[in-house]
Order: C-alpha cells, then structure tokens, then sequence
C-alpha cells in the first residue's frame, strides 16, 4: 500500500458562535428572554441596564415600520425614546447631616430616624389586603385541599375519617370517584375492621359537601345528588329527577319526542324541566377550582393612524442595555494580564449579545409588518377576509429562511385591534374558489362559525349541508374537509346539537 499527499479544496459551512447565540435568541419567547438577558446581567459585569433608548451599541435600530398598502414597501420609522426618571428621596438632606459619626452600643435605630421615617405600613395590615391574599390562596387551591378543609370541620369518628380519606383519594378532579364503593371497602379491610355500610354512609357524608354534586361515581348520580339538595319547591324538580333517573340516554341523544310523549309533557313544559337540568353543573370539581390564568405579553402593537398600519416592537419586554464605559475603558491593548483578558472577553461578549438582540428584533419587525401587510383584510373586516399565507412567502419577501421565519413566529404575539394573536394564526393552507382565486383555511372556519350560528336549532345544518352552502358561494371545499373543521373546532356533530326553541 503506497502513501501519499494530496490537497484537497471544499466548502463546509461552519455556524460561528455568534450566529449560534442569535439563532438561539430569534427563538425565545418573551418569557424566556428575559431570563436569557437578566442571565447575561448577572454574569457579565460589562453590560448594565440604561435608562436612554433601547441599545446604545448603534443608533439607527428600527423599532416601527408601517404597512404602506398590500403591495408597496415597508417603511422604517424612528423609534421613541423611552426615559425614565428617578424618584426623590424620602429623607430630607438636614436630617441626614445629623446623624452622628459613632453610635452607642445600645442604639436603635427607630430612635435615629425621624418620626416621619418611621417604618411603613406592612403589606398585610393594609386594609383589604389580607382579604386579597386569602381569595388568591383560596383561588388556587386545590379541589383535594378544599375537600379536607370541610373535613376538618366535621366530627366523625377516626375510624370514619380514615374513610373519608380514602374516598377524598380517591376523588379526580372534576369531583367523580375513580374507584367504586366496592374497591375503596377493600382497600380498607386490611387496616379496619367496618361494614361496607359505614364506607357507604361515610360517601353520603362526602356527598353533602361544597361544591355540590361532589364525590359521585357518574354523571348521573352527580345530577341527581344536586337535584336533592334543591329546595322542594323548585319548579320542575319532579320532573327532572323522573328525566335524570329514567331518560338521561333519551336526553343525551336529544330524542325529545320520545321524553315528552313518555312523560306525558308539553313542549314548553318540556322546554322548563330541560332548563333546570341544564343550570345544573355535570364537573363540579373542574369548576370549583379555576385554573391559572396565563396571561400572554405581545411582543408586537399593531396600530391604525391616519389610515395607516403601524407596526412597532413592545418596548417592555426587553430592558435598555448598554455597555459599561467605565469598564470597556480599562480594557488595554497589548496588555495580556488575566485582569485584562477577563475584561476583553466580557466586552466581546457584550457586543455579540446586543448584536444578537438587534438582529432578533430586526427579525422581528420585518416579519410582523410582512404579516400585517399581507392581511391588511384581516385588520379591517374580520376573520372571514384572511387570506392565505405559508412561511415560504414571508421568507420570499424578506429574503430570509423559512426556518427563520418559523422560529420569528414561534411563541411570538401581536396585539392588534381585534385582539391578540399569535404570529402563526396569520399562516393557514388555501382551498380554491370556482372563480379560479384561493380562499383560507381560516376564513372558512370562521365563515363556517357564522352559518352555524345562525342555523335552526330544530333543524341543526349536516356537514353535507354546509359544503352545498360553501359551493354556493364559491367555495370547493370537500364534506370530510368541513368534518375535520368542525372537530377542530370542537362542534358537536348535527345530532347532538339538536336543541328545543
């Protein structure tokens, strides 16, 4: 086997790490990113916040655009500077001056400061705010955690308050049993010497406990354990435990006839004793516990002004930051002590993450007045004018990637006069038109909203019937397309939404 040498030319591409931090950066959420740059804070004593404009590494950043028409460019516009101004001090500069130069040992401070300095109100004795506190907590409670309050409040044995523990495990929740009578007595078996009676009469105890309808085996029992504990002058109530305990597989198949014609009842009558079951609650758990709200923060306004669209980052989300001068000044050239080098590499660091925050928001407002230039409609008439929009033609018209354009619009929102939207509601697939255009996948689900809003509660519109009504207007668009809008949109097929007027 001979050996030998050969030069060899090719092309590799390599991804700096600068292009790796900006990348990483284009596609944080907003929550995300502030965690990224307070981590950058923390750790890198060249960059500081800044009380002038956003960035003071350059001064031509972009920080508004407009949407001229649906076809013409894109206009930069100069951003607004964001001040912020110090409060005063609450001492005044007399009172400072005298106070002395050395304490005595057994000083308090309380008697140093003034008496208009005296410490502040705590939190918790201001007026309302003890109540404010105890609704969050009670707020974010669980259902389990309000089931074992109640407990406490209640005498029972401890033979039978082990058993209420045993049936509150047992207990989802949306408040049903996930274990039968049967199963919770011989878990207990092996512990306690009971009856099943008394896991029963422990149940029924449960049962009587906020919010009602809580700890039953199934939607039935949880109806009927509500209807017991009405008033027995409620109108109606005979009527709809006959319903609940006989006909409940008739009224979930909205098979009215049968019920009126069964329990000898008029429509009207009918139409009362069907109201009553329905202000009744079928998931007291769920209900009892509401979940955290998430509150979402747009990283992007969209504005109309003298019949333009203005599009502009949220200047919130993001602190002002800028590099230390102080510490960039003692950085040396020629210089190589550890001291200096420490410095030198912080600096550069420093600069490759504003630049990578400059990028990230460039990105950002091209893309989002890109989207609001396409769906100009949308802005101005609804829903039902979005047009069709795939990532390749925002990626066409601003020259980037589409994979960088996906990550622009991952986890990124726009707040627009008709609400807020994440970046990806503006992209949907198309079908066509019999005039040979192309309407949204969006626009249809919206329109398809409209026409079942409207529809005859008695006569609910098939998924055939709404493809003859989109081919009417226009629209080709295939029954099992109109099928899988509906159940994306969570509507009940035409059966069951089968109602009385």
């Amino acid at each position: 086997m001979k050996q030998s040498l050969q030069l060899k030319l090719s092309q590799q591409l390599r991804i700096t790490p600068q292009l790796q931090q900006a990348i990483r950066l284009l596609q944080l959420s907003t929550l995300d990113l502030q965690q990224e740059i307070q981590q950058a804070l923390d750790s890198n004593p060249l960059l500081e916040e800044s009380e002038d404009d956003l960035f003071d590494l350059e001064d031509d950043q972009p920080q508004e655009s407009s949407a001229e028409g649906s076809d013409g460019p894109l206009q930069n516009l100069e951003h607004t500077a964001n001040d912020n101004q110090n409060e005063g001090s609450d001492w005044d500069a007399h009172e400072l001056t005298t106070m002395p130069d050395e304490l005595p040992v057994d000083v308090q401070w309380e008697d140093l400061l003034p008496s208009s300095s005296a410490p502040a109100q705590s939190p918790q004795d201001e007026e309302g705010f003890d109540d404010d506190i105890a609704g969050r907590q009670v707020a974010s409670e669980s259902l389990r955690e309000q089931l074992l309050w109640q407990l406490s409040l209640t005498r029972l044995s401890d033979t039978d308050r082990l058993i209420a523990l045993c049936i509150i495990d047992a207990t989802d929740d949306n408040g049903r049993l996930t274990l039968s009578v049967e199963d919770i007595y011989d878990s207990l078996t092996h512990d306690l010497d009971i009856d099943i009676e008394e896991v029963v009469a422990v149940l029924h105890r449960l049962q009587q406990f906020e919010p009602s309808g809580i700890c039953a085996s199934g939607l039935q029992e949880c109806l009927q354990i509500q209807l017991n504990q009405l008033p027995p002058a409620t109108a109606w109530l005979p009527q709809a435990k006959q319903i609940v305990n006989r006909y409940l597989d008739q009224l979930a198949a909205t098979n009215y006839e049968q019920i009126q014609r069964r329990m000898r009842l008029k429509e009207q009558e009918l139409k009362a004793v069907l109201a009553l079951i329905q202000s009744l609650d079928p998931n007291p758990g769920h209900t009892a516990v509401p979940k955290d709200i998430e509150y979402v923060v747009p990283d992007v306004y969209v504005s109309k002004k003298n019949g333009r669209w203005l599009v502009g980052l949220n200047p919130d989300i993001i602190p002002n930051l800028r590099i230390n001068t102080h510490y960039a000044n003692l950085v040396a050239r020629g210089d190589t002590s550890a001291d200096n080098t420490y410095l030198r590499d912080n600096l550069q660091e420093a600069r490759w993450f504003l630049k990578s925050l400059q990028s990230r928001n460039e990105t950002l407002i091209k893309v989002a007045s890109k989207i609001v230039e396409r769906q100009r409609n949308f802005l101005e008439y609804g829903t039902e004018a979005m047009k069709p929009l795939v990532l390749h033609d925002i990626a066409e018209a601003i020259e980037m990637h589409e994979s960088t354009i996906s990550r622009a619009t991952t986890n990124k929102y726009m707040h627009t006069p008709r609400g807020i939207f994440e970046l990806k509601y503006f992209f949907s697939s198309h079908v066509a038109t019999s005039s040979g255009g192309e309407y949204s996948s969006t626009a249809i689900q919206a329109l398809m909203k409209k026409l079942l809003a409207a529809e005859n509660p008695r006569k609910p519109l098939s998924d055939n019937k709404i493809t003859l009504l989109m081919h009417a207007q226009g629209i080709e668009v295939a029954r099992r397309t109109i099928t899988k809008y509906r159940e994306k949109l969570f509507i009940a097929p035409s059966n069951e939404r089968k109602r009385l007027v």
